[in-house]
Order: structure tokens, then sequence, then C-alpha cells
């Protein structure tokens, strides 16, 4: 009787082991991806708390229950390894493409290395994970500032100009766009009576988007010249 006593005491230590293990795996994933995940919503981006929680989270799931489920050693990594195709999907979701330019490249690759975070936390690579987090954060933030102080980073601006001729206007646009190497695109035409209404978007850094801007604004071949929004490239 005093055996049996033993080994449920054993099973009961193990099982402890094994779920102490298992759930400090999980909040560490989740607290590493939420923290990562905060950076990106006070930045106003796509992906942000939840989403990248969840993805670390996610990650570190499938991870844990890929060793826990699988039959033999050999075959634990057929879950975990099917985590990147999965990851990189999503990220392909969050990239949007316009006629000139593409967006969303670092919510992308957030996303894809949030994932490699979980799976570090769910494999109990704890170091590893923290050391990740810790890179990532410093590549968002402060090398994000560096590229805003250097002026950097590029801004898909929206213009709007009004006149009476729109072909006029068109060639007076693409002039001023060659003389800057630039391209317009998401180009809309709207009659305003008595004028026209010249909605387009350019994709520049910031150097060039001031000197096209004081051109727009110089030009008599439009009646007014009005900067609708300017989106930071990520």
């Amino acid at each position: 009787m005093s055996s049996f006593h033993q080994i449920i005491e054993l099973l009961r230590s193990e099982l402890g082991v094994v779920l102490g293990s298992t759930l400090a795996r999980l909040l560490l994933a989740a607290i590493l991806g939420g923290i990562i995940g905060l950076e990106r919503q006070l930045r106003h981006k796509p992906a942000g708390l939840r989403t990248n929680m969840f993805i670390c989270f996610g990650a570190a799931m499938f991870t844990v229950l890929s060793r826990q489920l699988s039959g033999s050693e050999s075959d634990y990594t057929r879950i975990a390894s099917q985590i990147i195709p999965g990851i990189g999907f999503i990220g392909a979701g969050s990239i949007l493409h316009a006629k000139a330019s593409v967006t969303g490249l670092t919510t992308a690759a957030t996303i894809f290395v949030v994932a490699s975070v979980g799976m570090a936390a769910g494999g109990g690579l704890y170091l590893t994970a923290v050391f990740a987090t810790i890179i990532i954060l410093i590549a968002l933030e402060l090398l994000g500032r560096m590229e805003s102080a250097f002026l950097l980073k590029s801004f898909v601006t929206t213009y709007e100009v009004t006149g009476r001729n729109v072909d006029g206007m068109l060639r007076e646009v693409n002039r001023l766009l060659d003389a800057e190497q630039l391209t317009m695109h998401s180009v809309h035409i709207a009659s305003a009576d008595p004028d026209f209404r010249l909605v387009f978007s350019v994709d520049c850094e910031h150097e060039q988007q001031s000197v096209f801007s004081i051109r727009l604004h110089e030009s008599n071949a439009f009646g007014s010249v009005t900067s609708l929004a300017a989106t930071e490239h990520e």
C-alpha cells in the first residue's frame, strides 16, 4: 500500500513539474509578445497588442503541443515546422501593394520574428526569447527614431489640386514629378463646377516631398493645392 502511495506522489510531483514548465513557457510567450505588441500599438500600427500577443502565444502553444503530442522523438518537430508557413501567410496579408509602393513590410517582419520568440519560449529557451525581444524592441524603437531624425523614412503623400483644364493639370503634375524623378499613383479626377479636382498620391522621402510640395504651390497651372494626408512607410 505504501508503494502505491509513493507512485501516486511521484506521478503528482512529475505532473506538477510538467504543468509548471508548460504554463511558464506559455506565460512568458504571452508577456514577450504583449511587450512587442504594446510598442506597435503605441505607434498606431496595424498589428498591435492583441495580434502580437496571440501570435507569440500561439507559436509557443504549437511548439509545446508538438512535443507533447508526438509519438516519437523524431516526429515532435512536425507541428512546429508548420508555424513558419502559417505565419508567412499572415504576414503576406499585412502587406499592401499599390501601383508604385508597398507598405506593411515592417509589420510583416515583426509578425515573423514575434512567432520565432514564441517558438523559443515554447521550446524552453527562455534566455533566447528574452534576448530576441530586447533586440526587436531596439530595432523598432531606437532605429525608428534614427530614421526619423535623419529624414530617411519615406511617405505616401496625397495631394488635391484644382483647375479649369484637366489635361493641363495632368501635364503640369507629370512635369513636376519628372523633375523630381517621382511617380504619381492612385489618381482620381472629379468635376467640381466650375473647376476640376485632381487627387493623386506620391511616394517619396521627406526632402523630396518638401521640394515637390513647394513646386506645386508655385505653379500657375492650379487654382489651389492642398495636401490631404501623409502616411509613413513601414
